[in-house]
């Protein structure tokens, strides 16, 4: 809604409409839940909120914890989609460098939340295992799906080669912060003694902190060359388009986030309570939830708004691999950087099989943007490599 149609709104407004702002209620009301409601694919996940107050019950009654996981599980997805659209709609408000930097920031807001109450829980394991399946699940599953759809209509689809090989070029960067800490584990267990086990322990908590910091500077360096000294290099990426306007007033946009974070704290706190209990009943290990299906739901909005993409695969690309490189440069790092100021000896450090996929995917999505060009066969690799690294971690042993 533009700020003239906001004034012409006001003024010829009757006085029944009560006014907020100079906007009548009534139309604001309406405009608001029009615009939220817009799209028909998109309206599938908003049916989806009934399983929020559906949630919070499971969990007040104490339900059967894989019950309570599956309606948390699906309240997290709604609540997703309508974050990213109220942050991309306070963003327009904003010039170019202001919104980028706050759709840079808040884009990844739910793995954002859903890490921090699982750190502040102490559950590292599943703080580390759903920031690596959050990478891998944008990189093979967002990113195929949207070469998929695109190449069933389109036999040839292009995009941004430069900006697409930067984001490829520092998510490589951000594997090799994660890779390091790995290899020195790996080199200390070869000289691992008793009397030096807690120094070895010490030596990488100090060398994951050095190496968030590292990272959190790349990324603030990353947005200073996207959003003011290299801008025309992603001009073309129509990630917000120049005649797009916000269609929500600011108050509402800001009530609305403020209400839907609520919403996700309290879903997420259940969910990552229940996941102990979903392995005691399913069989399922906390690895595989934690790696494979809890991305999946703070994805589902990613996945089916680039598949619906269809040609657009500029956008494409900004969701899969942007949000990959965002989570690994910046929520990985901040989180190393919060665990240090709770007290959660929160490290970057991942076991080799973790780290090996990690690595597997960040080099066939490198090996397949670099010609600029995408088709449907090239997602359906993507998607096999995804299928691939997830019986692996069903299966895994080690993971029991």
């Amino acid at each position: 809604m533009s700020l003239e149609s906001l004034s012409q709104s006001s003024i010829s407004s009757t006085s029944s409409d009560t006014p907020i702002l100079g906007v009548p209620l009534q139309s604001t009301t309406n405009k608001t839940l029009k615009t939220v409601l817009s799209d028909s694919w998109i309206n599938l996940l908003y049916l989806l909120f009934v399983f929020i107050p559906l949630g919070y019950l499971a969990h007040g009654l104490k339900w059967n914890g894989t019950w309570i996981f599956i309606l948390n599980f699906l309240a997290i997805i709604p609540s997703t989609r309508l974050i990213v659209f109220v942050i991309k709609d306070i963003c327009l408000r904003a010039d170019q460098s202001v919104g980028g930097l706050l759709n840079a920031t808040f884009g990844n807001a739910v793995e954002i939340i859903v890490s921090i109450i699982a750190l502040k829980e102490g559950k590292i394991t599943v703080v580390q295992a759903f920031i690596l399946g959050s990478i891998i699940s944008n990189l093979l599953l967002v990113l195929g799906l949207s070469f998929v759809a695109g190449g069933i209509l389109h036999k040839k689809q292009e995009f941004n080669k430069t900006a697409a090989q930067t984001s490829s070029s520092l998510m490589t960067l951000a594997c090799i912060g994660l890779i390091i800490p790995a290899a020195f584990i790996s080199f200390a267990d070869k000289i691992k003694t008793s009397s030096n086990d807690k120094r070895h322990e010490e030596e990488l908590i100090n060398l994951s902190r050095g190496a968030a910091i590292v990272l959190l500077i790349i990324y603030i360096l990353y947005l200073l060359f996207q959003s003011k000294t290299h801008t025309h290099l992603y001009q073309d990426e129509g990630v917000i388009e120049d005649d797009e306007q916000p269609q929500l007033t600011l108050i509402v946009s800001l009530l609305l986030l403020v209400v839907v974070t609520v919403a996700i704290i309290f879903s997420a706190e259940y969910l990552v309570d229940s996941i102990e209990g979903i392995g005691k009943n399913s069989g399922l290990n906390k690895i595989f939830v934690s790696l494979i299906l809890l991305p999946i739901a703070t994805n589902a909005t990613h996945t089916v708004t680039a598949t619906t993409l269809k040609n657009e695969m500029n956008l494409a690309i900004n969701y899969a691999v942007g949000n990959s490189m965002q989570i690994a440069l910046f929520v990985s790092p901040l989180l190393v950087i919060l665990g240090w100021i709770i007290g959660q000896q929160m490290t970057l450090f991942f076991k080799t099989f973790e780290t090996i996929a990690l690595f597997i995917s960040v080099l066939i999505t490198n090996y397949l943007i670099q010609d600029g060009e995408s088709n449907w066969l090239e997602g359906t690799m993507l998607l096999a490599t995804y299928i691939i690294v997830g019986l692996a971690f069903f299966y895994n042993p080690n993971n029991s």
